[in-house]
């Protein structure tokens, strides 16, 4: 794709919004290209979603396939979803050889399947439609469901002057270069060449003698996430991809990466609030509600729990019914100190800071709970003191206190490292998971040594 001439805007006025639905409805198509002319394919893919499925249609229409095919992508998948179901598959087949190929089969593998195949049949160039076609036999959630088969490659036997001439002619498909690779006579990948020793190289010498050897790559099965952390830490723009026998078969580029970051972000903010499916605003009552009823019963379970605990200690209620007055004191202490110690742990383990073993964790965790739960329960001790003038009671909400607060730290950072250690998504245990189970392990602690301190 070239590149595009659109100025930026940032902001879509509703103003906006209502000049386009009128002059959509109107059918004044050479008002609608004067005003979308000015706008970026992204400001239209934004403005798109404003308007219904029919105005949308009617757009995408009116306008050249290479400024539509990108408006497509940036659209919401579900607004672009109900685009694509009003075109025939002719008219995505001609949107589709607009596209790169990574972002080709993303948007063929949205279709159903039925005319998955039938809009690959319409697909007249045919490079580019078996090129579309590897790429869909790759997990999504791999290098090769990420990578992009337009690169620039160069071998290894070429002399300069052939590498220029060949360059050129691979350019024209690739939207950025951000690397130059070499590979030997089996296309296997050897090196990286630099634009500068290029230039300077003479044109007589063969690449062989000017390449770097060094370069970094994944593997098309490794893991998305993966990818991402390998980009993260290196700071790369694009990585390429190979096979297991070092064949070079595509890119990555950094705008596939922060699309993986965002979406993973996404899905450990859902799980952290108790939400176990990937599911939006927009959604059904019933999806939304298959989503969140999960964690919803395990609070449910949890409460009952807790009643249950509760009920076991009655004696000390009717003696110091003040402890019961407590009771959500200490509940909500151990699952905020659970869910900052879970959070942190999982942040790290994202970034992979997390070094060291579980036990020389868990003990700075427990030297940190013990330090902030007892500056907490000097000021709970005096308070109890000074209202209630109840010693032995002071004494005994703030020595719970401070073992609550150890006893959450510890869960909360032993929870995510044995979850990580077990390949399991380590930000399940940010959420609810956390919090109930800090909440019956804490009032359970807040009695039991209420009642040994008291003495009943």
């Amino acid at each position: 794709m070239e590149e595009q001439d659109e100025n930026i805007k940032f902001t879509i006025s509703d103003e906006l919004i209502d000049k386009v639905e009128h002059l959509v409805d109107s059918k004044n198509n050479e008002g609608v290209l004067e005003l979308l002319n000015e706008y970026h394919h992204a400001d239209i893919a934004e403005i798109l979603g404003d308007l219904t499925t029919e105005q949308s249609t009617f757009i995408i229409k009116l306008l050249d396939s290479d400024i539509t095919s990108e408006i497509l992508m940036e659209m919401d998948e579900d607004d672009r979803e109900k685009v694509l179901a009003t075109l025939s598959t002719k008219e995505i087949a001609e949107e589709i050889e607009e596209l790169d190929t990574d972002d080709a089969a993303d948007m063929i593998a949205e279709l159903p399947e039925e005319r998955q195949e039938a809009v690959i049949a319409q697909i007249e160039d045919q490079e580019h439609k078996a090129e579309i076609q590897e790429l869909l036999t790759y997990d999504e959630d791999t290098a090769g469901g990420l990578m992009a088969k337009e690169l620039v490659r160069v071998k290894e036997n070429w002399t300069v002057t052939e590498c220029v001439k060949e360059m050129r002619a691979q350019a024209e498909n690739v939207t950025r270069v951000h690397s130059i690779y070499v590979v030997d006579g089996e296309e296997k990948l050897i090196g990286r060449l630099s634009l500068k020793d290029l230039l300077i190289a003479s044109p007589r010498a063969h690449i062989s003698t000017v390449y770097i050897p060094k370069v970094d790559y994944v593997d098309v099965n490794e893991d998305a996430e993966e990818v991402a952390k390998i980009m993260q830490k290196y700071d790369l723009e694009a990585i390429p991809v190979v096979d297991e026998n070092k064949v070079l078969l595509g890119r990555i580029t950094i705008d596939d990466i922060v699309d993986v970051i965002r979406e993973e972000a996404e899905k450990d903010y859902q799980l952290a609030a108790g939400i176990t499916q990937d599911v939006e605003a927009d959604d059904s009552i019933l999806q939304l509600t298959r989503a969140r009823l999960p964690w919803l019963f395990l609070g449910l379970i949890g409460g009952i729990g807790a009643f249950l605990i509760m009920e076991g200690f009655i004696d000390i209620f009717k003696e110091y019914t003040v402890l019961f007055f407590f009771t959500p004191l200490i509940a909500a202490m151990a699952g905020n100190v659970g869910v900052q110690s879970s959070a942190i742990i999982v942040q790290g383990l994202a970034n992979d800071d997390v070094k060291g073993s579980i036990n020389s964790r868990l003990i700075k965790e427990m030297l940190l709970a013990a330090l902030n739960g007892f500056i907490l329960a000097i000021f709970l001790f005096l308070f109890v003191w000074i209202t209630k003038g109840e010693l032995v009671t002071a004494l005994a909400i703030s020595v719970s206190l401070v073992a609550v607060i150890i006893i959450a730290g510890l869960i909360g950072t032993f929870v995510p490292l044995f979850l990580d250690k077990k390949g399991i998504d380590p930000a399940i245990a940010t959420g609810p998971f956390i919090t109930t189970s800090n909440d019956i392990f804490g009032i359970l602690i807040y009695f039991w040594i209420a009642k040994l301190i008291i003495g009943i």
